[in-house]
């Protein structure tokens, strides 16, 4: 194996590839990166078992074919220490990888490509296509209320649901729920297709859809789900369990319509939150006719409040929230308005973009 390659060229796929890969590995292999020649290109493959990425690069020049796996972290500090204009010649020698580059030169232990485990492919059972900033848009829009580390290990990922015309992301802690949707016109599954991705696959998959423009495809397997971009090819297992039936969660019959501007309930909520308890980050909202008063306090007697004017008009309502929680909400939301839809002071609060339907997040209250 020989090929020669611009620094620029092989660093961007390898930090992307060695992003997969971890420190601590039971086996020696999993810490290495898979590189495979053949023709004029070059792929880049990372795996934790879980999640596989493969990155791939054209190679200008004229390259000997050969696959073998070498250490990833030594290999993209290599790169990350060269010039920005270097031109990177690598060689395998007897077991050995020997990279060179003007007058530096490294030599690499390696390990066999063939013990370099491979994602088993299962049969796809739908595949489709649809704009990577729309799935990026989804992700984004949920994945801050995925569970970090709960038994309930469905609730460590994202339901991914595909039905006719439809692709929609949920997320849920069990405290708040976050829902996105958009209309995919490249979707003709009648039936709804659900599938559980791991937390880690999600954060991996959002990394990649960096190109606003360009397509992405999608295979939702029994057990994987792979998504193939011009330049990558990521494949995760999937997560099995049974997903919360996330329409019952939905609030329905609130009849407290509050309409605010998004920025200024960010900015509100950013200030009272300074005061509240550090450990359960409870405020209190009051409801009034036009103005919503918040309040927190904390175990040293210290106070905030603040007031904001809304459009509401109906009977006041005093009820208790982590204020990181409706804070999280705000931050992904895109509409300069939002809306809130309140029950009383013991039903979850439903908070949405003011002009649409996609996107729906549900927060659970708090008693104070």
């Amino acid at each position: 194996m020989h090929f020669t390659i611009q620094r620029e060229a092989l660093l961007k796929p390898l930090q992307l590839v060695a992003g997969v890969v971890e420190r601590r590995q039971t086996l020696p292999v999993l810490s290495n990166v898979l590189l495979v020649v053949e023709g004029q290109q070059l792929s880049l493959t990372g795996t934790d078992l879980e999640v596989e990425l493969v990155g791939r690069v054209s190679l200008e020049d004229a390259a000997e074919p050969g696959e073998i796996t070498v250490p990833a972290r030594k290999l993209m500090d290599i790169c990350k220490s060269l010039p920005n204009d270097a031109v990177i010649n690598v060689r395998l020698d007897e077991q050995k990888i020997i990279i060179k580059s003007g007058r530096s030169r490294f030599t690499l232990s390696t390990l066999p490509a063939n013990d370099f485990p491979t994602v088993e492919e299962g049969p796809g059972s739908l595949n489709f296509s649809v704009p990577q900033h729309k799935l990026r848009r989804i992700i984004e829009g949920s994945s801050f209320a995925m569970a970090q580390q709960d038994v309930r290990y469905y609730l460590n990922g994202m339901l991914i649901e595909v039905s006719s015309g439809l692709l929609r992301a949920v997320a849920t802690d069990g405290h708040r729920l976050a829902m996105c949707s958009m209309q995919a016109e490249g979707i003709e599954q009648v039936e709804k297709h659900q599938v559980i991705v791991p937390r880690k696959g999600i954060l991996e998959l959002a990394r990649l859809l960096t190109d606003q423009d360009a397509e992405v495809g999608i295979v939702l397997g029994q057990h994987h789900i792979r998504a193939t971009t011009g330049e990558f090819t990521f494949t995760s297992k999937l997560v099995d369990g049974k997903f919360p039936d996330y329409e019952r969660v939905l609030p329905r019959g609130g009849d407290k319509l509050v309409v605010g501007d998004r920025q200024a309930l960010r900015e509100a909520f950013s200030r009272t939150a300074i005061l509240s308890n550090e450990k359960y980050r409870g405020i209190r909202l009051q409801l009034e006719n036009g103005l919503l008063k918040i309040q927190a306090n904390n175990p040293e007697q210290e106070e905030a409040e603040e007031e904001v004017a809304v459009d509401y008009a109906g009977a006041s309502l005093e009820i208790g929230f982590n204020v990181s929680y409706l804070l999280d909400v705000l931050g992904v939301i895109n509409s300069e308005q939002v809306r809130l839809l309140l029950s009383d002071s013991n039903s979850s609060a439903l908070v949405q973009e003011f002009d649409n339907d996609n996107s729906a997040y549900v927060v659970m209250p708090m008693r104070l």
